[in-house]
């Protein structure tokens, strides 16, 4: 068990960095649509938890637009 940063593998370090950007790009995008879509509870349950991304892509999942189909 590595006692440090320092004393990780280089992959080990790039997985931590793109996990921790996944995560606040997902938090960033469902606290923004749930803020607009004045889901209150969304929106403080997605700031409260962190759920490396998860939280946030269920509620983009569950809340997201129907498209229309086109009338041809």
């Amino acid at each position: 068990m590595p006692d440090s940063l320092a004393n990780l593998p280089i992959w080990g370090i790039i997985v931590i960095v793109v996990l921790a950007l996944f995560d606040a790009v997902m938090k960033v995008i469902a606290m923004w649509k749930s803020a607009r879509n004045n889901h209150l509870v969304w929106f403080i349950f997605i700031a409260i938890f962190n759920t490396v991304g998860i939280l946030p892509i269920v509620y983009l999942v569950l809340h997201r637009k129907k498209e229309i189909p086109n009338a041809e």
